[in-house]
């Protein structure tokens, strides 16, 4: 559970946040490997995905971290060890999803869907597999009525799941297969509904952040203009709320609830409140996020420029 409070130390990315068995793991995906180094490694991965239980938030998150970071025999050499257990298969599909996210489209998506729905046999209260099926339709673009079905399953099961929250949110993008409107009545949706303190509290703001970056994006007389949307009374009071509720002891204890506070500091940041932006960085210490820090440039130079002057 994080604690948020004070943190020293030069700024440094974290993708594991403050999860510290995940992070131990990442770092020795990224190792150099050596003979033997591939059984361990597969030995880590499960143990740690096995430590998280049913806390499907937790589980989530650790599944998603070590996809970007784990070699694609990782994946292989644990669903030959275990053809029968859920996990292999289902962090196979999220290793298969991750790539093809990055390369713009899924090397084989007839196996990646294969692999969610055996997945989700293995494991029927797992939302993990009905998540990662999501993702494969939203990056082959299928239909709403298709994806629909798939987002209600995942939901079913863990109905503030952050990960099937992005997803959607980016299926529902102009830049994807939405539009303007279908994001804010799925950020409305969200809002009307959430408890203020669950995984998906940070839903509203990537929104908002992402309609700025859009704006910016768009060059002209909206660039110049883009630090005006965060003046807004809707979006003012988001922020607003969201600073009153998030910076208190023990008010966000989800797994990524670092990545809301990173994004938290990045709105303020936009939003010219510098000294609202410096009570966050205090509370974040230096566990940088890639995202949004990184659509700036590089990510910790980022981050560490826009902390300094916050806190003059």
């Amino acid at each position: 559970m994080p604690i948020f409070g004070p943190r020293r130390g030069t700024p440094r990315l974290a993708p594991e946040l403050d999860d510290a068995a995940l992070g131990r793991v990442r770092k020795q995906l990224d190792a150099a490997s050596s003979p033997g180094a591939l059984s361990i490694r597969v030995d880590q991965v499960e143990q740690v995905l096995r430590e998280a239980g049913t806390d499907w938030d937790r589980r989530m998150h650790r599944v998603v971290v070590l996809a970007r970071a784990a070699d694609p025999a990782i994946a292989q050499s644990w669903r030959r060890r275990h053809p029968q257990h859920p996990d292999p298969v289902l962090f196979s599909a999220w290793v298969d999803l991750v790539r093809g996210r990055w390369q713009g489209a899924l090397a084989d998506p007839r196996a990646l869907i294969d692999d969610c729905y055996r997945a989700a046999d293995l494991a029927p209260d797992d939302p993990g597999p009905w998540v990662a099926l999501l993702g494969a339709l939203r990056t082959m673009a299928r239909p709403l009525n298709e994806v629909l079905p798939i987002w209600r399953e995942a939901t079913a099961r863990d109905p503030w799941n952050r990960e099937a929250h992005l997803q959607m949110l980016g299926y529902l993008s102009p830049e994807e297969c939405g539009s303007h409107v279908q994001v804010l009545d799925f950020v409305d949706s969200v809002r009307s509904a959430v408890p203020p303190d669950a995984p998906t509290a940070g839903v509203e703001l990537i929104a908002l952040v992402e309609r700025h970056l859009r704006t910016v994006s768009s060059g002209g007389l909206n660039a110049l203009m883009a630090t005006r949307q965060w003046a807004q009374p809707q979006v003012a009071a988001a922020l607003d709320q969201a600073l009153t509720d998030w910076l208190k002891p023990g008010f966000l204890t989800h797994a990524a609830a670092l990545a809301d506070l990173n994004l938290l500091a990045y709105a303020l940041v936009q939003a010219n409140r510098g000294l609202d932006a410096a009570q966050v960085f205090q509370a974040i210490g230096g566990l940088v996020t890639p995202w949004p820090w990184g659509l700036d440039g590089d990510p910790v130079r980022q981050f560490a420029h826009w902390q300094g002057r916050t806190q003059r």
